[in-house]
């Protein structure tokens, strides 16, 4: 077996050149929302899989950025082989001024590293890189895996590209096991891992009635106004008491399982936490003081949701400008759970704001993704768990789905390979805000479970 105590002390005397790397990494403002240093970004991060060892070629979709590929072979052909997932894209770091050092510069304070995709998702792919180099190192200079490394460049918008992509190298991507690109700890320092991910389908509704905007006063009674119009639209399409008014699209949520339940009621109950985050009252929650415990629990993961993201039109400056606005749109995003599909539910927003009369209404689709599920009783995740209580004291928390989307479909489900998530965030990770940061214990903590978690996997994914 490899020595773990080898690959600790590996992982603490490299983790200051994976940080310096991190920084290089963090340095490139790699923005899909913005087609921003995309394919720059990816040759760095080409060069840092290639320090491990691996063969890599950037490979190209079809019409979206590079898709980073690297492999290795293990020291014996009948190994497992296991699939590390991760993107280099990152958000935009807006709004600046809030900030409180440049955003595409790591800078270390306090214990923490500061910069836009410190965490999501160019530190995990340093944490990674620096877990297999550990575990390689302890093993004698060979791998006693078989490795398959993929990074892509659009998670933050969705993975438009990643589909096509997996369909087309589906041979080359078959795995046992697949490391999923974050993970790491609960508010007291607990690993979390989790065996699931809502869906998410995101659109943006756009309206014209006007060849330009009119003066208020001169057509506030006879001109039709743009802001208006979608507002009413956007009223139609959920109640006040949060249900969504599309047809049908309740049928298809599955349920929560006994088992799932299970799981989420001996998860802590953190809705003080995310009250105090956000500044809310006991009982300024949705669904009020009825939103406790389990229900709590299962509200967050498993209810279909339907987010208004932003609403622009009109005068948006400073002071008073009495105008009628010609244009309006708005950004929305339905997060789906199981086994909800985003294809049906653009398909039935279309339809139904046509039978409500606003067939003017454009609708753009920017991109979705299906839900996942992981079986949470996998000898995968149950090593997983095992592993994480070892380095970090404390038995491991497993939820059976969280809140937020990603393209993980495509591997638990098209390449039908069992994932899971250990890592280095936490929950002040401020990932997608301004400060974005992880803290450096974090980071070698998590390598650390990722390495141990690594050198036993034969335990639990024997090779196919």
């Amino acid at each position: 077996m490899t020595d773990l105590a080898q690959i600790d002390a590996y992982i603490v005397a490299h983790q200051q050149e994976a940080l310096a790397q991190l920084a290089r990494l963090c340095a490139i403002p790699s923005v899909s929302a913005k087609g921003q240093e995309l394919e720059p970004c990816a040759r760095q991060v080409a060069e840092w899989m290639r320090l491990r060892g691996l063969d890599v070629q950037v490979l190209p979709t079809d019409g979206g950025p590079p898709v980073v590929y690297g492999e290795a072979p293990a020291d014996r052909s009948d190994a497992p082989t296991v699939l590390f997932y991760n993107h280099y894209d990152v958000q935009p770091a807006e709004p600046l001024e809030l900030w409180e050092s440049d955003p595409f510069t790591l800078t270390v304070r306090d214990g923490r590293a500061f910069a836009r995709g410190a965490g999501d998702d160019k530190g995990h792919i340093l944490s990674r890189l620096l877990a297999l180099e550990a575990v390689r190192a302890a093993h004698g200079g060979a791998y006693p895996f078989h490795v398959r490394f993929l990074v892509e460049g659009e998670e933050e918008i969705g993975s438009p590209h990643l589909g096509a992509f997996i369909e087309r190298h589906r041979e080359r991507l078959r795995a046992d096991a697949c490391i999923w690109e974050e993970g790491g700890v609960d508010d007291q320092d607990r690993p979390f891992l989790y065996c699931g991910m809502r869906g998410i389908a995101y659109f943006e509704l756009r309206v014209r009635t006007l060849a330009r905007d009119a003066h208020s006063g001169v057509g506030g009674s006879l001109l039709p106004n743009a802001a208006w119009r979608l507002v009413w639209a956007l009223a139609s399409l959920k109640d006040r008491h949060e249900r969504i008014l599309l047809p049908g699209h309740y049928e298809d949520a599955r349920p929560p399982s006994l088992r799932d339940l299970q799981l989420l009621d001996a998860l802590p109950d953190d809705a003080a936490i995310l009250r105090a985050e956000f500044g809310l009252a006991e009982g300024e929650l949705l669904g009020g003081r009825r939103t406790t415990g389990l229900e709590y629990r299962r509200r967050a993961v498993f209810e279909p949701t339907l987010t208004l993201c932003g609403i622009e039109s009109g005068w948006q400056g400073p002071g008073a400008k009495t105008v009628l606005p010609a244009t309006a749109r708005a950004k929305m995003d339905f997060r789906l759970v199981p086994d909800q599909d985003p294809e049906r539910v653009h398909r039935a927003l279309r339809a139904y704001l046509d039978a409500q009369g606003f067939t003017d209404i454009e609708v753009a689709y920017l991109g979705g993704q299906r839900p996942a599920r992981v079986d949470p009783d996998h000898p995968l995740v149950h090593l997983a768990a095992k592993t994480g209580e070892a380095v970090y004291g404390q038995p491991a928390l497993i939820t059976p789905l969280v809140g937020g989307s990603g393209p993980m479909w495509w591997f638990a489900h098209f390449l039908g390979m069992p994932v899971v998530s250990p890592g280095i965030e936490y929950p002040g990770l401020r990932a997608h805000a301004p400060n974005e940061h992880i803290r450096l214990q974090d980071f070698e903590r998590g390598t650390r479970h990722l390495a141990h978690l690594l050198a036993r996997i034969g335990e639990a994914v024997p090779a196919r």
